[in-house]
């Protein structure tokens, strides 16, 4: 072993705004001090319970990705486990997601994006 995964970092045009959008999906603490990075205005993270720390950078000319676009790739996802697909949804679209792709009411997945563009899927349990 190499190395060990501190965080996911998530480049965006306003670090506050999308660390309290995935403390509203996944709970966890906002900016909880940690002796690894500092945080202002350009840098956010979130603690989840679960253990994982999202961080997210502020990038003034930030572009986000559009999926499914191969010009602007989404580059990364998260897969963000769910018991029910419409009420996680539902909850997720009141906190500032976007719908990018609902599916055919089949499969066990949705896609959304955060509020800066990055695409994420909500997944069935």
């Amino acid at each position: 072993m190499i190395a060990k995964l501190q965080c996911v970092v998530l480049d965006c045009p306003d670090a506050g705004e999308l660390s309290r959008f995935y403390r509203a999906l996944l709970g966890g603490v906002v900016d909880r001090p940690d002796p690894r990075w500092s945080l202002d205005d350009d840098w956010s993270t979130l603690h989840t319970e679960g253990g994982l720390v999202l961080a997210f950078q502020r990038v003034a000319d930030h572009r986000p990705p559009r999926w499914p676009d191969p010009g602007r790739p989404q580059q990364f996802h998260l897969d963000l486990g769910v018991e029910d697909l419409d009420r996680a949804q539902a909850e997720a679209l009141a906190q500032g997601a976007t719908l990018l792709d609902a599916g055919d009411g089949k499969r066990g997945w949705r896609v959304l994006a955060d509020p800066a563009g990055h695409p994420f899927c909500l997944v069935r349990d």
